[in-house]
């Protein structure tokens, strides 16, 4: 029995090197190989899953002899439809591309987002359309900022927009709505919140209490206005008001720009509207379901899913990014707040 035990012993110590050499190896060669590695792109033609279910939903109502009287209408009308679709092609037929937006804190999205934008604009003519499917709170900035010009990017092609809110597009959500040609809300859809928050916790006096001494070292006079650990002062709490101020000008005059027939000083007070009430100040153009604007297109449109998935990294592969996860988890759970709050 000592011998079996020693054994097994031996066994184990030899499987645990033998994995920290495997992921060693493993490690050295994903650091080579990152670099080179790509995304995937993918498009799926949204007219067939909806001819699909139509299909089989017919196939589920019908008897027999009208199922039969139904099918071959349909053969013909899809006969038809060939024909139209063949003439189309010489004449260069129309698209509309449907890119998913869900934004979280960070507008951590706009990765994927760039990516199936410059796929679309490679393709698309003045003729097609780009649907983009827009859920978001808001976040910071910087990352609405470049999400919002990427959405630009789209327009200064000359090719036609429109975002579509099933659920929320506010603050640095609605930023990038604003650039669209046209706006589609669902009657229920949160839109605005066009202005700018900012908290930031402070324990100094917890650490005062307990003789903690906390020192901050900055070269220039504003580098840091407030601070969680330390003493913040009147004039540290003003600057940064300021710089509020400042961003929430910036913004007002983009959503100006973007949307002239906005009255920007009676929205622009961080408020919300429902879709329905949005329509009235002009927040948006029309009440209406993202799911209504697109069947619109399926009878006459090649409407395609643009969707671009961005390649894992290696830690998070083999399911050792812990951290990762965690700030996955954490966003999420904070953009689910924001967004039943209607922040």
């Amino acid at each position: 029995m000592e011998f079996l035990a020693d054994y097994a012993g031996f066994l184990i110590r030899l499987l645990s090197i033998a994995l920290i050499i495997l992921l060693i190896v493993a490690v050295i060669s994903s650091s080579k190989g990152n670099k080179a590695r790509k995304g995937s792109l993918s498009v799926t033609k949204l007219n067939e899953g909806y001819d699909a279910m139509k299909s089989e939903l017919r196939k589920q109502l019908l008897d027999k002899k009208s199922l039969k009287k139904s099918l071959k209408a349909l053969k013909k009308e899809k006969k038809q439809r060939l024909k139209t679709d063949e003439k189309r092609e010489e004449a260069s037929k129309k698209r509309v591309y449907v890119i998913d937006f869900d934004g979280d804190m960070k507008a951590s999205a706009v990765n994927s987002m760039r990516e199936e934008i410059t796929a679309v604009l490679s393709v698309a003519t003045s003729d097609d359309e780009v649907v983009v499917r827009l859920e978001s709170p808001g976040g910071v900035v910087h990352g609405y900022g470049l999400a919002a010009s990427q959405l630009q990017r789209i327009r200064d092609k000359g090719v036609p927009l429109t975002v579509t809110v099933d659920k929320v597009a506010a603050s640095g959500g609605y930023m990038m709505a604003c650039v669209a040609d046209k706006i589609i809300a669902a009657p229920f859809a949160i839109l605005g919140s066009i202005g700018v928050v900012a908290q930031v916790p402070n324990v100094h006096r917890l650490l005062d209490k307990s003789n903690i001494d906390v020192e901050l070292h900055t070269a220039g006079k504003y580098k840091r206005t407030l601070t969680m650990l330390g003493e913040n002062t009147d004039e540290g709490r003003e600057k940064f008001k300021q710089d509020l101020e400042s961003t929430h000008e910036l913004f007002k005059r983009f959503v100006s720009k973007n949307r002239p027939v906005l009255d920007i000083e009676e929205i622009a007070t961080g408020e919300t509207w429902y879709g329905s009430e949005a329509i009235e100040n002009h927040l948006a153009d029309e009440v209406m379901t993202s799911d209504s604007y697109l069947e619109g297109f399926y009878a006459d449109y090649d409407v395609l899913q643009v969707s671009y998935q961005e390649p894992k990294p290696f830690t998070e592969r083999l399911g050792l990014s812990v951290l990762s996860a965690v700030e996955h988890k954490a966003t999420g759970w904070l953009t689910k707040i924001l967004n039943s709050k209607g922040y």
